[in-house]
């Protein structure tokens, strides 16, 4: 067998059907793709490998698919904290985003949530925020996989004027990249008090035509159901489901206020929950019910939501956090199990946004997109099981290799095309212009 790269760990979490926990194995890797996972002693038999890595004490993981975002918000992380959804969002974020977010305010935080991610082993994302033909290109500049958002809101912003003109945009920048190795593109309603019916409609006829996921904040707050209620008569999951946006293609985030009835509406339609613990503990916006939404078959995903609500990008971190809630709120230890908390940060992640026959997994034929850790840390041993290990102990600072349709990203711990010092420069610089 020919191969470009051959790849040694010894350990590996395919995240298949089975649940493998792999010792002493390799992946072979050819034009981007996976060719083959095997025992190291069959590879260095059978694979002839351009190149070849030894990463003794490593663990090998899918690369990381965070499942929502606003990436470029990494420029407000410790702007407003301490608050309330509504407070946060109506007095300090919104207001800040009507002075400052342009296209330069993207580019910057986009390049510096991307670096952030990148060295925490997130190799995909799915974003939502203005300016997402610049987002697209700073993440395929970065050698990154993104779904990348076609917001929608109803109120004018310094992107765009109206509903109309949101989606106009949006439908430009998914024509711009339809065949984009690395990018594709959502529609991405903010929420259900953002957005009227009529647009939603639109959203859900051309997501339907084009073939592409919608993306929307639901359920968030017990404020956001109320509102609901009073304005339209119903519940948002029931108004959206009215609107037929409610099915396989939806990606619903949050989802902190589900009764039963909900659940099983999620799990007859088909449609996917995205999980944000973290973000969701900081705004005592409420708990998901995982071990719920899981028992009864909903496929349920994980996201960091944006820095300015969360405070990092670490979805490591999400994962224990997931994981310890889901416990927690269930009040049973056997909830959300290590494996399941890294299924909703890999392949759960890929299938809520229609990637998961490409990403997700080690697999044959699957893009290889790889995260290598280091785990001989003091606070990485002993090692008895790899996965309670990564979920349960593990760090993002543990990275060390990350790769991208085979392209290495993270060398030893660090960017391969992103300028670390001038990034956290522009940083640096932005945040003297808001503080001001």
């Amino acid at each position: 067998m020919q191969a470009d790269l051959l790849i040694h760990a010894q350990w590996i979490l395919p995240v298949d059907p089975l649940d493998r926990q792999l010792t002493d194995h390799a992946v072979a890797i050819a034009d981007g793709s996976i060719l083959a996972l095997l025992p190291s002693e069959e590879a260095r038999r059978c694979v002839e490998a351009e190149r070849v890595i030894e990463l003794p004490g490593h663990l090998l993981i899918p690369g990381l698919v965070n499942t929502h975002t606003h990436a470029a918000m990494a420029l407000m992380r410790g702007l407003a904290d301490d608050l309330p959804l509504m407070t946060w969002l109506h007095e300090h974020i919104w207001p800040a985003e009507q002075r400052w977010v342009d296209a330069a305010f993207v580019a910057a935080g986009t390049r510096l949530a991307a670096l952030e991610m990148l060295r925490g082993g997130i190799t995909c994302y799915n974003d939502m925020y203005f300016y997402p033909e610049i987002t697209a290109q700073v993440t395929a500049e970065a050698g990154m996989r993104a779904v990348i958002g076609m917001i929608v809101v109803d109120f004018p912003t310094g992107y765009a004027a109206s509903a109309d003109d949101y989606i106009a945009k949006g439908l430009a920048l998914h024509d711009r990249y339809r065949d984009h190795p690395l990018i594709q593109v959502a529609f991405a309603p903010h929420s259900p008090y953002a957005v009227a019916d009529a647009p939603l409609q639109r959203v859900r006829t051309l997501a339907d035509e084009l073939e592409v996921p919608i993306h929307i904040h639901l359920h968030e707050t017990r404020d956001e159901v109320i509102h609901s209620l009073r304005e339209h008569g119903e519940r948002p999951l029931s108004r959206l489901h009215r609107l037929g946006l409610v099915g396989p293609g939806l990606a619903a985030v949050h989802m902190t206020q589900l009764d039963d009835a909900e659940i099983l509406t999620l799990a007859e339609t088909g449609a996917h929950v995205v999980h944000c613990p973290e973000s969701n503990l900081k705004l005592a916006s409420g708990f998901c019910p995982v071990a719920r939404l899981l028992e009864a078959g909903v496929n349920v995903a994980l996201g960091t939501d944006g820095a300015a609500s969360n405070n990092d990008l670490d979805l490591l971190g999400e994962m224990r956090t997931a994981a310890l809630l889901g416990k927690g709120v269930s009040g049973s230890a056997a909830a959300v199990p290590a494996s399941a908390a890294l299924r909703m940060a890999t392949i759960n992640g890929a299938r809520a946004l229609g990637l998961d026959a490409e990403i997700g997994s080690i697999e044959a034929g699957k893009s290889a997109d790889l995260v290598a850790l280091d785990l001989r840390d003091p606070h990485t041993q002993p090692l008895y099981h790899p996965v309670s290990q990564l979920v349960y102990a593990a760090s993002q600072q543990q990275v060390r290799q990350v790769w991208v349709r085979g392209q290495q990203v993270i060398r030893d711990g660090l960017p391969t095309r992103i300028d670390t010092t001038r990034t956290i420069s522009s940083a640096q610089a932005w945040r003297e212009r808001l503080a001001r």
